[in-house]
């Protein structure tokens, strides 16, 4: 059996969505509230921070370790082990698992709760930590929690502490060190937390009885098949995954084109899924449904002990999946090694600079009031979003870095479901943008959508690009000669490499295709 508070693991999605289930408990029937209220309040328990507000803006860390134990420093049983195809009991014996965080999501709820921009950061990114945890001063930024887990342990050994107090302890130390190198790493200040562990977030799944997930095939759908994680599926495309196999879904990394980064996508997607079933199913008034949920997040989720969930309930009742959007911390290079490890090799002065863009944007320009709404704005005026339904993985962020080097302002960036041929979209004045843009396509004219907006366009490329067309790279060389500053965000070396993963209105239950 798992006691309270059983131990964290591997993936911190569920915390946000058990924060998005909370949050739209204010929609409950008002027969709900007293008993809502109870079960709410037995959520939470780590003094590991102290101090966050309560609403308005705010930031959050959710954190989710690989440990096979519960909270208390027992191994998970066997059937739990097996179920989720995480080893066996010896194997946890001789060292398998362990407390690190493999998954980071900071998230920053903007004022009124109506929007929110999430950042992964990939467990293998090498940092420096904010002092020494363990005697260690540098690792993957995955390792603090664990090294301050094991210090306060063994300071506390021969302590008159209980076992239980000694493991809550070094849990609260193991946080209060993952939320220190991730604030330093991001140069944001957290304002609370929420954990998960490997058993609660099958837990949850089970609650939710499955997800549904969108999978694009790799190298002939080697990405189906995972031997270590479990992850077995006959066909990409739209899935109904089982409980056991959303969690290895959200664990799959060896056979994935881009490793950890598109695992980062994959938990992203998850989210997705759970904010849609939140919205569209009725979880929240079938009270049977909604007992079970709140009786897994009492169980397994931690969070700050100050932290008023429902104060912040009801402000974040108006966010939707749409106004929800996620990217992943930018790195130089997925191919470092340092100390006989393969590492993330990161860049933290761009690390800061693309999340303080995000989560503190300046307030745009105002707009000239003479200028006519049919105006055909510059190159520089229009931005572009592209979308890849073709089948050259990472096509789309290459396009996008191309045309904003040939002076073309950056949009969004993300995979849509597969489509034949390529679209050029635009919408009131961007017509002379977007046709250049076509231009560079062969076949492709651009064609005007209500669905795009003002000074806009939107390229949905298809299976007939294959590569970024020569002319946009041409333009591109032309512009960066004759212009004495560059476009291209600063924030993000490669845009290839920070792609961002958003909810589609157009595709079903409103969540994104990743490998």
């Amino acid at each position: 059996m798992l006691g309270p508070r059983s131990g964290m693991a591997i993936v911190g999605k569920a915390g946000y969505a058990v924060g998005c289930m909370l949050a739209a408990l204010v929609l409950v029937g008002s027969g709900f509230a007293y008993y809502v209220k109870s079960q709410v309040g037995e959520i939470g328990g780590s003094d590991a921070i102290t101090g966050g507000p309560q609403t308005g803006a705010m930031n959050i860390l959710l954190m989710g370790l690989e440990s096979r134990t519960d909270y208390d420093g027992n191994i998970l049983s066997r059937d739990l082990l097996a179920a989720m195809h995480a080893g066996s009991v010896q194997g946890v014996e001789n060292g398998v698992g362990g407390q690190d965080t493999n998954t980071l999501i900071l998230i920053h709820i903007f004022a009124g709760g109506q929007k929110a921009i999430g950042f992964s950061i990939p467990r293998d990114d090498w940092v420096t930590y904010p002092q020494a945890y363990d005697g260690q001063t540098q690792g993957k930024i995955d390792q603090a929690y664990g090294d301050a887990w094991a210090q306060s342990l063994s300071q506390t050994v021969n302590s008159s502490m209980s076992h239980n107090q000694r493991y809550l302890v070094a849990n609260e130390a193991g946080q209060a060190a993952t939320i220190a190198t991730v604030s330093q790493l991001t140069g944001v200040h957290i304002d609370h937390f929420a954990e998960v562990n490997l058993a609660g977030f099958y837990e949850l799944a089970q609650a939710f009885g499955g997800a549904e997930v969108c999978v694009r095939s790799y190298n002939g759908g080697q990405n189906l098949h995972d031997a270590n994680s479990g992850f077995n599926q006959p066909h990409a495309g739209y899935l109904f995954l089982s409980p056991p196999q959303v969690l290895a879904f959200v664990r799959e990394r060896d056979n994935l084109p881009n490793g950890d980064i598109d695992r980062t996508h994959r938990q992203q997607a998850i989210i997705d899924y759970v904010i849609w079933k939140l919205g569209h199913e009725g979880v929240l008034s079938d009270l049977g449904q909604l007992t079970s949920l709140l009786d897994v997040a009492k169980k397994f989720v931690i969070t700050d002990s100050g932290w008023q969930i429902l104060n912040f309930a009801s402000e974040m009742k108006s966010l939707t999946g749409k106004n929800l959007t996620f990217q992943t911390a930018p790195y130089v290079t997925t191919d470092g090694h340092i100390d006989g490890q393969d590492v993330n090799i990161v860049n933290p002065a761009a690390i800061k600079q693309a999340v303080n863009n995000a989560f503190y944007p300046p307030p745009p320009a105002p707009k000239p009031a003479s200028t006519p709404a049919s105006t055909s704005l510059s190159p520089a005026k229009t931005t572009v979003d592209v979308y890849n339904g073709g089948n050259t993985p990472g096509l789309a962020g290459q396009l996008s870095q191309a045309l904003t080097s040939a002076g073309f302002k950056a949009g969004q960036v993300a995979n849509i479901p597969a489509q034949q041929s390529t679209q050029v979209l635009y919408g009131t004045g961007a017509e002379a943008s977007a046709a250049k843009i076509a231009g560079y396509f062969s076949g492709v004219t651009a064609a005007a959508s209500p669905s795009v907006a003002a000074g806009q366009v939107k390229i949905l490329l298809g299976a007939d690009a294959t590569s970024v067309p020569p002319g946009i790279t041409s333009a591109a060389s032309s512009h960066s000669t004759s212009s004495s500053a560059s476009t291209s965000p600063a924030s993000t070396p490669d845009n290839s490499q920070s792609v961002p993963v958003t909810v589609k209105d157009n595709a079903p239950f409103g969540i994104p295709c990743v490998y």
